[in-house]
């Protein structure tokens, strides 16, 4: 007996060591990525360096703690420095290899926002490794670096500063703590862009590389003034203090260097690097990481939930979020929270639903528990936050941010006061000049000919109204227009009374909770609609928007009244842009025409100066295939404000293309058809039947959609987080649902709403409404992102996706595609959710 006692133990033993053997080894997977236990090594997968996502990137138990291992020209790039062209990617059994290049001609000196490429043409490899339990990086040039760059040349691995303040590094002998602010010394360089390439194709739009690069600092030259580094050395060691972050990098090519690249970008991260020797091709870079492996590591299961709650009528599902090893499907408690006591109200048995992006989900339904109180959820040693159940879930603090602090905050031309406090002082009184022939920065591109305003020529009268976008303080026709338009739909559907602002437009002052008696909603349509109409009587046109002629203004944050002096003048005056975009042009047309329905009564002179102007763009924009969907909108619009036959008859007409494309223009179709089903029209009653007929595709496409999640939503991000769209959808959907109830569900509706309110992937169960919610997003990307604040009622873009399936909401505010703040949707879309929440509950 002891010898087969022995003998078994032998064999555990064996099988125990077999096993650690086996944890410890990195295996690519199918995903497309190595996985060993609970880290992850990722390599080229992702687009977005300039946004911290892409080459190689190390997630280790659920959080993501380096990313953008890849060649760059600069120690401490930032979001404007040049990235490199990714060729090809291919995956073998052990490896994935990935070849790239600098320059991108497609990104240099044009485009969205345009890039300066040094005259550097450099070609290579990185081929990432499993050799067990570590990676080998390797890189190869095609050719050796020109003189003029070395030192420039290296390859980086950036640190996710966020996690680390405060936490220790090693490097070789020497240890440190990560700073919570970048600290001198300061290293002056030969920036890149003295030696500028030649890689414009003459063909597209080109920018004024003097404009981008201006006078003192400047974000678009990253590399004159950087940090020293923290330390040198070939061996480095992040968070030795935590076995579940610990990461160790070995340089077997050179020496290794830790920047912290927030001295000259406060959106940097820290950087690892080795700076490319001279002479060397094959075998430029080879670096060992070794991330630690926990072996017993598994994703905690996280429960999803609303974190403001549900109505006692609505449907109540949370979602469970598992690891995928994780089989087991345990009893879960509804606990309810009294004065004296907490009780369970319930166990229920999750039903399972199944693999989505890298997890299982379950999905606990406890939608007939109807008591009003305090509750939370308990799944094993996971807890969900606190939420209510009750009749005015809705109605207080939830919906109204929006309008009580985000809107007065953004409002652009005025002064905002909040009792003691100054949000920021009289801004941009001196707009605008007209924009040069110039492709700008963020989209702006000015063409030859649009205008009667000669370049840099004063354009008066458009100081006045709009809300600045997000952090840039930029006024573009789709966020002043588009957030009047969401504005006013939600007043004409919902009527909801606010008034806790006071807004002066003569004296150019806003008093946040200082009523005037006074709709803050139709004060609100009123302030976008009168930059969107002052830029139409001035310019004889729409305008594109009004931006800041330099990049240094652009990366400005705080105070908005800084920007420019307000003289109008100056150097530092705005530049006002125009554009030929039928499709912007007929979309601002249709949110004009139901802008001035909510107008009427409140401003009339306004609201008519809205029709005039939908009516003449209507008129007179030339349509193409791209816009002829935008020009059936504003048909839609002009007709439910007019009554005209003009606009029915364009809509009866076209009877083949709205059907065709219902799933375009069937939400905002469908306020006109009802209207069309009571007419004895012959036309217009064939219009509602082939309408009519025509929703059930709608209906099918729809159903795909929400099931591919367990979230009862499409959650499908490309780069920025997918909140947004997801807003819009539940927004769109409403129209289909309260005019069909027989066909489409609410369900969507409510579904879109929780997951903004919480119930989406991830470890982060943040609201992303600002200051909405028990835990809800207070670090995020507007005008004080740099004090890690926030503005109650922004809505954060929300959980990105770091491709394949990584879901993630870093609480960082230099991350825009995951906590930026926008107009025209947003917030006002979120608003909108809640108010028809609100209103098909009740």
């Amino acid at each position: 007996m002891r010898n087969i006692f022995h003998r078994s133990l032998s064999l555990m033993a064996a099988i125990c060591l077999a096993n650690m053997m086996f944890a410890q080894k990195f295996e690519l997977t199918e995903s497309g990525y190595f996985k060993n236990r609970g880290v992850d090594v990722m390599a080229f997968d992702d687009i977005y360096p300039e946004g911290h996502q892409g080459g190689v990137s190390v997630i280790m138990n659920g959080h993501r703690v380096a990313t953008n291992g890849d060649i760059r020209l600069e120690a401490t790039p930032g979001q404007w420095q040049p990235v490199p062209k990714q060729l090809s990617r291919t995956l073998d059994a052990n490896s994935i290899t990935a070849t790239l290049c600098y320059p991108d001609s497609s990104r240099h000196l044009t485009g969205f926002n345009p890039m300066i490429y040094p005259d550097l043409n450099l070609k290579y490899t990185v081929r990432t490794e499993s050799k067990g339990d570590y990676i080998e990086v390797t890189v190869d040039l095609e050719k050796s670096i020109p003189q003029e760059f070395l030192g420039k040349v290296g390859f980086n691995l950036e640190f996710f500063p966020g996690s680390l303040f405060g936490k220790p590094w090693i490097m070789d002998n020497m240890s440190g703590i990560y700073p919570q602010q970048p600290n001198a010394p300061l290293l002056t360089t030969s920036p890149n862009y003295l030696h500028t390439g030649n890689y414009h194709n003459g063909k597209a739009p080109l920018a004024d590389i003097n404009r981008l690069v201006g006078k003192g600092y400047s974000p678009i030259v990253a590399d004159d003034v950087i940090a020293e580094p923290y330390s040198i050395g070939t061996k480095f060691t992040s968070r030795p203090d935590d076995p579940y972050s610990k990461l160790t990098v070995e340089s077997l090519t050179g020496d290794l260097k830790l920047y912290d690249g927030r001295m000259n970008h406060n959106n940097g991260w820290f950087v690892l690097r080795s700076e490319i020797k001279p002479g060397v091709t094959k075998g430029a870079v080879k670096w060992i990481i070794r991330p630690n492996v926990v072996n017993d590591w598994i994703y905690k299961p996280v429960v999803q939930t609303s974190q403001i709650g549900y109505h006692p009528n609505q449907e109540k599902e949370a979602v469970i979020e598992m690891d995928v090893r994780d089989t087991n499907i345990g009893e879960a408690q509804l606990i309810r929270i009294n004065s004296d006591k907490e009780s369970v109200v319930k166990s229920i048995t999750p039903k399972s639903w199944g693999k989505f992006l890298r997890y299982n989900y379950l999905k606990v339904d406890f939608s007939d528990v109807k008591e009003a109180g305090l509750y939370r959820i308990k799944y094993g040693e996971s807890l969900s936050p606190i939420f209510r159940i009750a009749n005015d879930v809705y109605d207080r603090g939830v919906w109204q941010p929006v309008i009580e602090y985000f809107l007065p905050v953004q409002m652009c031309h005025m002064r905002v006061n909040e009792k003691y406090r100054v949000w920021h002082d009289f801004c941009h009184m001196d707009d605008a000049r007209m924009a040069p022939a110039t492709n700008h920065i963020d989209g702006y591109d000015q063409k030859d000919g649009l205008s009667k305003y000669k370049p840099f020529e004063e354009v008066p009268g458009v100081n006045v109204g709009g809300w600045h976008d997000a952090g840039d303080f930029d006024l573009r026709i789709e966020s002043q227009a588009g957030e009047t338009y969401i504005l006013s739909l939600a007043y004409e559907a919902f009527h909801p009374e606010i008034d806790a602002t006071s807004i002066d437009q003569i004296k150019h002052i806003t008093e946040i909770h200082q009523p005037d008696g006074k709709n803050d909603i139709l004060q609100q349509i009123e302030h976008g609609a009168l930059s969107v109409v002052n830029g139409y009587l001035s310019l004889g046109r729409l305008y594109r928007g009004i931006i800041c002629n330099s990049l240094r203004q652009y990366a400005m944050l705080g105070d908005a009244s800084a920007m420019t002096d307000g003289k109008i003048g100056n150097d530092d005056d705005r530049w006002i842009f125009t554009e030929d975009n039928p499709y912007r042009e007929l979309t601002t047309a249709a949110n004009l025409a139901a802008t001035s329905r909510t107008l009427k009564g409140f401003n009339d002179t306004l609201s008519v100066h809205c029709l005039n102007i939908a009516r003449t763009v209507f008129d007179k924009t030339n349509v193409d295939r791209f816009s002829m969907i935008a020009k059936i909108q504003a048909a839609v619009e002009l007709y439910i404000a007019t009554g005209e036959a003009k606009y029915m008859n364009f809509l009866l007409d076209n009877q083949e293309l709205i059907v065709k494309q219902i799933d375009r223009t069937g939400w905002f179709t469908a306020r006109v058809e009802k209207i069309f089903s009571q007419m004895k029209n012959k036309k217009a009653i064939a219009f509602s039947k082939a309408f009519r007929n025509s929703l059930s595709v709608a209906k099918t496409a729809l159903d795909k959609r929400v099931a591919e999640t367990p979230y009862g939503v499409p959650y499908r991000p490309h780069i920025w987080g997918a909140g947004w769209d997801i807003q819009g959808f539940g927004f769109q959907h409403y129209f289909l649902a309260s005019a069909y109830p027989e066909v489409f569900s609410k369900a969507p509706i409510f579904n879109a709403l929780n997951f903004v309110l919480g119930c989406h992937p991830g470890l982060n169960q943040a609201s992303f409404a600002s200051g909405v919610g028990a835990e809800s997003a207070t670090v995020g990307y507007g005008l004080n992102r740099a004090d890690w604040s926030y503005i109650p009622g922004g809505v954060i873009s929300g959980t990105a996706l770091i491709k394949p399936d990584f879901p993630e909401l870093l609480r960082f505010p230099f991350l825009w595609q995951q906590t930026e703040y926008v107009l025209g949707g947003g917030s006002s879309h979120y608003m909108f959710l809640v108010l028809a929440t609100q209103a098909l509950l009740k």
